[in-house]
Formats: structure tokens, C-alpha cells, sequence
């Protein structure tokens, strides 16, 4: 079994798209371990994204993530990464695979519904980031 980190962005949260998220993980059979719902401050979503800190969108990105609700799951399965990533579609929506999330509800590439961990390296900071090993189950 393998666990990565997902967020539900602000944009998705603003939609209403939560649900619909953790359905297309669930029908993927994928299971949710770990979910909770917080508003990140600058410093945090900074904390978070420090792997861009050089990169020419890091203050956007950051700003984007701090701005309203996000919700954060850690979901589980078999090649939990690659599925979650490929329900997800590409990060830019233009590019995301027909019925993917993204091709589906994203306005553009930073604004783009969800985050979901590219590696087991990723994953493990990402879940350590916001859950603690109490509030993970399964």
C-alpha cells in the first residue's frame, strides 16, 4: 500500500468540488485515511511550497494557497501516486486528459482544483506537513 497527500485548492473548495474529488479518488479505488479541512497563511503555504522557492511563480502560488479554505487528504492504495496524479490530469488544463479533474473544472495552471505529492519523497513531507500519525487511520 501506498499513501500520497491530495488538496482540495481554493478554487475547488470555492466550487463546491470537495466531494467530487474524494469521489473519483474512491471510485479509483483509492481510500482516504486522512482528511481535514484549515485555511493556510502565507507562511505556511510558503513552508509548504518551499521546493519553488526560486521559481518565478512561488509568490502567486503562495498567495493562491493562502487565499481562502483548502482541504487536505492523505489517500491510499496501490500506486496511490500515480493514480491520484493521473485522475488529477496534467497541471496545466489545457494539456489534462479528457475527464480528468482538471481538464473538467480548472481555470488555468496555477489555479487548477488539486495538488496531489509526485514521488514517495514528496509524499512522506507532504503527509508529515499536515497530519501528525494520530490522525492518520488504516
Amino acid at each position: 500500500m501506498e499513501r500520497t497527500l491530495s488538496i482540495v485548492k481554493p478554487d475547488g473548495v470555492k466550487k463546491n468540488l470537495i466531494g467530487e474529488v474524494i469521489r473519483r479518488f474512491e471510485n479509483a479505488g483509492l481510500r482516504i485515511v486522512g482528511l481535514k479541512m484549515l485555511k493556510m497563511t502565507k507562511e505556511q503555504a510558503k513552508g509548504f511550497y518551499i521546493v519553488h522557492k526560486d521559481k518565478p511563480f512561488y509568490e502567486s502560488l503562495t498567495d493562491f494557497m493562502s487565499e481562502g479554505p483548502i482541504v487536505v487528504m492523505v489517500v491510499e492504495g496501490e500506486n496511490a501516486i500515480s493514480k491520484v496524479r493521473d485522475i488529477m490530469g496534467a497541471t496545466n488544463p489545457k494539456e489534462a486528459a479528457s475527464g480528468t479533474i482538471r481538464a473538467d473544472y480548472a481555470t488555468d495552471i496555477e489555479r487548477n482544483i488539486v495538488h496531489g505529492s509526485d514521488s514517495p519523497e514528496s509524499a512522506e513531507y507532504e503527509i508529515g506537513y499536515f497530519f501528525s500519525s494520530i490522525e492518520i487511520v488504516g
